[in-house]
């Protein structure tokens, strides 16, 4: 058989696999008892005549989303369409950045002439992503703000409402005369506070760059300028991390919660660190549990002097006794 038999041949049998084709969408195409016109019920996941009604496919599968969308701004939200943005990066993680592993795609190790290229290509790549000085100041404070955020283990959505705090702070030129570590400092303590989940004074101000006095006079400032609803620090709130560090039972922290509710609403917790509260209570929780802990390991996990917790503890006592008479 001679080359063009053999080409004329594969002509034809590919245009008879295309008519074979064709035939089979046209029947799909069409209701296969009345030749009606067929629709796809996406909420289904079926396959119906408009005519007749024929169900012609059922289950079938959405190649669509998993979720829906009622809105412009909720789709966009919901897309996973790339990273997704986050407010702990001065760019919300719109910008792309280049490794800093000098390999290749096959793991091979670049030449000094392509490391030398790859390191330029960084270097205008970051002067690039921080084109003024307010988006240098924004990406130096959310640093900062992760930075503490990790040495004090706070979560992903205290660092988030964190740098949204010091966002605000920067659109409303709140930062003259102020330093960029202590408004960070002070978004991140604020950011703890509206979470429920607060640090102390000492904690924070022994992860910062700034001294007490500076932290507290910016929170202050911060507060006020913004409008930030903060509620006082709860002493319970501290219970569970002090009592886990500590290595504690689940009946002390049980026990801890019950004497400062039966405190609430008494001289006793008006005024006082909530800090040396929830300290006093674990020490006075102990006792009543006969588990053993010392004055000095509960001041150490809750950076408060023993004396607090003696003042403290010996209060909280009086009033459960009180109100058990």
């Amino acid at each position: 058989m001679s080359e063009s038999q053999r080409t004329n041949g594969r002509e034809r049998t590919s245009e008879h696999e295309e008519t074979e084709s064709k035939q089979t969408e046209a029947e799909t195409e069409v209701c296969p008892e009345c030749s009606g016109n067929l629709v796809n019920d996406a909420e289904h996941g079926e396959t119906v005549c408009q005519e007749c009604g024929l169900v012609v496919e059922e289950d079938e599968i959405d190649p669509g989303p998993e979720w829906r969308a009622f809105d412009s701004s909720e789709q966009d939200q919901k897309s996973r369409v790339g990273a997704p943005t986050t407010n702990m990066m001065h760019d919300k993680g719109l910008s792309t950045n280049i490794g800093w592993q000098n390999k290749d795609a096959y793991g091979n190790s670049l030449s000094s002439r392509q490391r030398e290229k790859m390191q330029r290509l960084r270097t205008w790549n970051e002067r690039f992503r921080t084109r003024d000085s307010k988006e240098r100041n924004l990406k130096q404070a959310l640093g900062e703000i992760d930075r503490m955020a990790s040495a004090l283990g706070l979560p992903e959505n205290v660092r988030e409402t964190a740098s949204v705090i010091y966002r605000r702070a920067l659109e409303e030129d709140l930062l003259p005369g102020r330093s960029i570590e202590g408004v960070a400092t002070a978004s991140l303590y604020a950011a703890a506070r509206q979470a429920g989940t607060p640090r102390s004074l000492d904690e924070v101000n022994h992860v910062s760059r700034v001294d007490r006095m500076e932290l507290t006079r910016t929170y202050r400032y911060i507060v006020q300028e913004l409008n930030l609803e903060v509620q006082p620090a709860n002493p319970k709130s501290y219970v569970p991390r002090f009592v886990s560090e500590l290595g504690l039972s689940e009946e002390v922290e049980r026990r801890s919660r019950e004497l400062l509710d039966s405190a609430e609403g008494t001289e006793v917790i008006s005024g006082k660190s909530p800090v040396g509260l929830a300290a006093a209570a674990i020490y006075a929780a102990s006792l009543l549990t006969n588990e053993k802990v010392t004055q000095n390991e509960v001041s150490d996990v809750a950076d408060i002097s023993e004396v607090t917790i003696r003042n403290r503890y010996h209060e909280l006592l009086d009033v459960e006794t009180n109100a058990a008479a």
